[in-house]
């Protein structure tokens, strides 16, 4: 009996084995390219405080999103973000600025205690995501703040980048606008990068006490009295 069920059991077994290949398929993992930015030299350069950057709660996942004809987005079913893709925009964007402007001090908000930026980047991404048969599209926004707290730029950034429909071919064309969006957003840095020193404001000096008017002069003035020491206190006016 023992021998008679065998092949039945390995039979099924096999079935089994195969229905689970069919359904869990493999999925790649994928992050943004980074392209090849240049390694800064100066270690004295241009301070840059490149944050708080906010990204679209949509793009808060790390499902792949894909774009549809329609505008719709659906997940995508053969690749997710290997990762926080947060995190990723921000490592890309740190490299690419810092070797833009050659400058070892620019970093990531928030700031570290004593690091003084001369510009702060207050960037939000509202938009980066593509289809297969859908461009790249990557949409944002910038603020550029000074060291004396005013805003020297203020700009919305729209851009737009072909690939060859698969998948890796999307995640690739959205590295490229990110490394578009950090070359643009590095120009603008630049004529901000020598700032005059703020100069301490200048302390007042103390308020001298006023001129008598001359109504005040003109009214008698009286004597102040002056004990006299005798047997009995007596005071003279």
């Amino acid at each position: 009996m023992t021998v008679l069920r065998l092949p039945f059991i390995l039979m099924l077994a096999g079935v089994l084995g195969l229905a689970g290949c069919s359904v869990h398929q493999p999925v790649s993992l994928y992050q943004l390219d980074s392209g090849s930015p240049a390694q800064p030299a100066q270690s004295a350069g241009m301070a840059v405080l490149l944050g708080p950057v906010t990204v679209a709660d949509y793009l808060q996942r790390e499902t792949l999103l894909q774009r549809q004809p329609d505008g719709s987005l659906q997940a995508s079913v053969d690749g997710r973000w290997a990762g926080s893709l947060s995190s990723d925009i921000d490592q890309l964007l740190l490299r690419q600025v810092a070797g833009h402007l050659d400058s070892q001090r620019v970093v990531l908000a928030p700031a570290t205690v004593g690091f003084t930026p001369d510009v702060q980047v207050l960037l939000t991404i509202t938009r980066l995501d593509s289809g297969e048969s859908q461009p790249a599209i990557l949409d944002a926004q910038w603020r550029l703040i000074d060291r004396r707290g005013q805003v020297r730029d203020n700009r919305i950034i729209h851009l737009q980048e072909q690939h060859a429909g698969g998948t890796a071919a999307q995640v690739q064309a959205q590295g490229v606008l990110l490394q578009r969006l950090a070359e643009q957003l590095s120009v603008a840095l630049k004529p901000l990068a020598n700032q005059p020193p703020i100069a301490e404001v200048p302390r007042k000096p103390a308020a001298k006490a006023a001129a008598p008017t001359a109504e005040q002069e003109k009214q008698p003035k009286i004597p102040m009295a002056s004990p006299i020491r005798t047997d009995m206190e007596v005071f003279r006016f």
